[in-house]
């Protein structure tokens, strides 16, 4: 599938809180399998999505550093909760709390990654969005994306150091219990 540059149009787009969206990934990140709202909230039909890459959906305003911790966690075998903003095919956007898995077979080698993602609480977003345009300013302030990323990586880390949390303490901290 080529990409083609999507302009973000600054709509949000929302899914149920009984509705849960399901991906799978090879590897490389290669999507495997979409399920029913992934492609509904995304806009994209399972044709698209079925071998195209994860980051089909990566919305410009997401920092580099997070994924990248995102990536280094499953990449090692363990699970991530995130805090995601993805794009839509038409532009919108919506946010999740992603739960990313690799999957393994029965060698203990990573034949994949599977992700379920959540609605995650208004407050959270609130708290979150300043916090990733912190670090997407770090990142685009850098003459060099690698640098940017490096900077931000270490301000999200110093962060996570001062809070006494890692990530995914940080994110569930976050989660309003009912």
């Amino acid at each position: 599938m080529t990409r083609t540059t999507i302009t973000p149009t600054g709509r949000e787009r929302t899914f149920g809180l009984d509705e849960i969206i399901v991906s799978k990934t090879d590897p490389k990140g290669i999507i495997t399998y979409a399920n029913h709202t992934f492609l509904k909230v995304s806009g994209y039909t399972e044709e698209e999505m079925l071998g195209a890459p994860h980051n089909i959906i990566r919305h410009p305003d997401m920092p580099r550093c997070v994924f990248k911790l995102l990536w280094d966690t499953i990449s090692n075998g363990q699970e991530i909760f995130a805090y995601v903003v993805n794009l839509c095919k038409n532009g919108d956007h919506y946010w999740v709390l992603a739960h990313v898995t690799p999957t393994f077979n029965l060698k203990g080698e990573i034949i994949g990654y599977h992700s379920s993602r959540r609605v995650p609480d208004q407050e959270a977003i609130e708290t979150i969005v300043p916090i990733y345009a912190k670090l997407k300013n770090i990142e685009d302030s850098a003459s060099d994306w690698r640098a940017g990323m490096a900077e931000a990586e270490q301000s999200l880390g110093t962060l996570l150091a001062d809070s006494g949390m890692t990530y995914d303490q940080f994110a569930f901290s976050l989660v309003k219990c009912v």
